[in-house]
């Protein structure tokens, strides 16, 4: 009986999105079902140096494989679909979601060489049925098309996941998020509400997509030359209203950046984005086309290094240079941590002398997120029993928790959860279980997670203070060295400045080899000894610290 009991049990799991903004992944498991809510990636820290992508570790779903009937994806962005390829690898199944999100995994899928994943497109209000879950897909506002919450039922009661959204009344689409079907849950009886709490800290209401409308208009009006317009390439929405708003002022369209020109073919394929013909121009056509007819789209939003506006900015593109007629408008706020890149890559575009238009100086950028306002609007519709605050750094998961002890849920039924930690529940309980495996996996080009604490911190140290290899050949037979010792430096100093330090260098080396034994010493000791006294020697010398890297070759 008690094994029964503990089968009928919903078992919900964070693999990613709380502690964190991004990597949004949750798995719901129930007797011998699981579905998984959403499968993103992040942005690296400061200090994964060299690494691409974060994803979660999904060592728990490998384990159980078998059971996984679905993914279940919320909207297209990278922190809800950007892990899809990586993790499809290990744990092949269905994937459910709106026509723009599936086509951008399809895109993925197909960059990655991944075949025979069923890709099965939905519409809003569309159920369906996975082991003994079924899911609701119901439409919300958000900054990309196809944004949708899901309902997931058991037969444990019906678990209600937001996804990223926020109320808007006067969306670009004119599809206002699916408040019906929200209260009408609501009404049925809703066991648990995990609800995104990215702008949980904001009072007050999520401002219109209109109101960029009106900004990017006026923009329009006061350019004078090309008019270069940053920004996420899945805010497909906001795309098409920019160029419409264009359009009107005789601009042609132009796609910079590989991301930027996948997705808006993918757009543009399956109707999401729609550009009258004669009117989308490459950037080879740009030299034929007089400035003030011009407006280009461009990756960069975000001031990463490879970006497009950022190889504008520094003169590195082979296309388009920065002009001091230009216009630069940056449709985003900076992502948290990206601060300072935007920062350098917009002081370098005032440098060129463009006009420079970003979300600090004017409307040209809205959350895609609820606020406080529109937060307790969906706990008033939705009247959970048990409430999971997600997508969110902790300050913002315990204030969300707040937020929801005053719209009337005990404090006894709020889980603030961490990443790995299992939270049963029945209509009648709520227990926390075991930790499952869980964390991050960092991919650094092809490799997916052989990058460790090991390796960053080699990185690191290389980064900081630099490289000293000492090569040497040993003739052990002979117990002599045969050449060397020769030192070589990489960004610890430079040697043709400091032959005084290189030939004390050498010279300790010299001295520690004549009073080893080299027939009998193995070569790992021998390497150690070297490291620890050149260690010592360098710092005390010039209060250093390289990494020193004993090379011997055995003649």
């Amino acid at each position: 009986m008690k094994k029964k009991a503990e089968q009928s049990k919903l078992r919900i799991v964070s693999l990613g999105g709380v502690d964190e903004i991004g990597k949004n992944m949750y798995v719901f498991e129930y007797e011998d079902d699981i579905v998984v809510v959403d499968c993103g990636s992040i942005f690296p820290k400061e200090d994964m140096l060299g690494v691409d992508l974060v994803i979660p570790d999904v060592s728990y779903l490998v384990s159980k494989k078998q059971n996984v009937r679905g993914f279940l994806l919320t909207h297209g962005h990278e922190d809800h679909i950007g892990a899809t390829p990586y993790i499809l690898r290990q744990v092949p199944a269905p994937l459910y979601g709106t026509k723009l999100t599936l086509a951008l995994v399809d895109l993925k899928l197909k960059e990655h060489r991944i075949a025979g994943i069923p890709l099965q497109v939905i519409r809003p209000r569309d159920t369906v049925k996975l082991g003994k879950f079924t899911a609701q897909f119901i439409h919300v506002s958000h900054s990309i098309a196809g944004a949708c919450a899901i309902a997931l039922t058991c037969p444990a009661g019906t678990v209600v996941c937001s996804g990223d959204f926020k109320v808007d009344y006067t969306p670009i689409d004119g599809e206002i998020i699916d408040l019906q079907t929200l209260a009408a849950l609501g009404e049925k009886g809703v066991m648990a509400l995990l609800c995104e709490s990215t702008n949980v800290e904001r009072p007050g209401h999520t401002m219109s997509e209109l109101k960029v409308g009106a900004t990017f208009e006026k923009q329009f009006e006061q350019a004078q030359g090309r008019v270069i317009v940053a920004m996420f390439a899945s805010n497909i929405q906001r795309m098409q209203m920019i160029i419409d708003t264009g359009i009107s002022f005789g601009r042609r369209i132009c796609f910079v950046g590989r991301s930027m020109v996948n997705v808006t073919n993918v757009a543009m394929e399956i109707g999401e984005l729609r550009i009258p013909e004669g009117w989308l121009v490459s950037q080879d056509d740009l030299d034929h086309i007089p400035d003030e007819n011009v407006l280009v789209f461009t990756t960069g939003s975000q001031g990463e290094p490879m970006a497009g506006l950022t190889r504008m900015a520094y003169a590195e593109h082979r296309k388009l240079q920065i002009r001091t007629s230009d216009t630069i408008i940056i449709s985003a706020t900076p992502i948290p941590g990206n601060e300072k890149f935007i920062s350098r890559v917009i002081n370098q575009l005032y440098r060129c002398g463009a006009q420079v238009v970003y979300s600090a100086m004017a409307d040209v950028h809205v959350s895609g997120h609820a606020c406080q306002e529109e937060l307790k609007l969906m706990h008033a519709l939705v009247k959970p029993k048990y409430f999971i605050p997600v997508h969110g750094e902790y300050r913002m998961l315990w204030q969300h928790a707040e937020l929801a002890e005053s719209m009337g849920v005990d404090r006894r039924n709020i889980v603030l959860p961490e990443i790995g930690q299992v939270i049963e529940m029945t209509q009648d309980s709520l227990a926390l279980g075991e930790q499952v495996p869980s964390g991050t996996v960092l991919v650094d080009g092809l490799g997916v997670g052989d990058v460790g604490n090991v390796v960053l911190r080699d990185r690191k140290h290389l980064s900081e203070d630099g490289l000293i290899i000492v090569v040497m050949a040993i003739d052990r037979d002979e117990a002599k060295l045969v050449s060397g010792p020769d030192i070589v430096s990489r960004g610890f100093i430079y040697v043709r400045e400091n032959e005084d330090i290189i030939d004390a260098t050498r010279e300790l080396t010299r001295q520690i080899l004549s009073s080893s034994d080299l027939r009998g010493e193995c070569w790992p000791d021998l390497k150690n000894r070297i490291k620890d006294e050149l260690h010592r020697f360098i710092f005390d010398k010039i209060k250093r610290n390289p990494m020193i890297l004993p090379i011997i070759l055995d003649v």
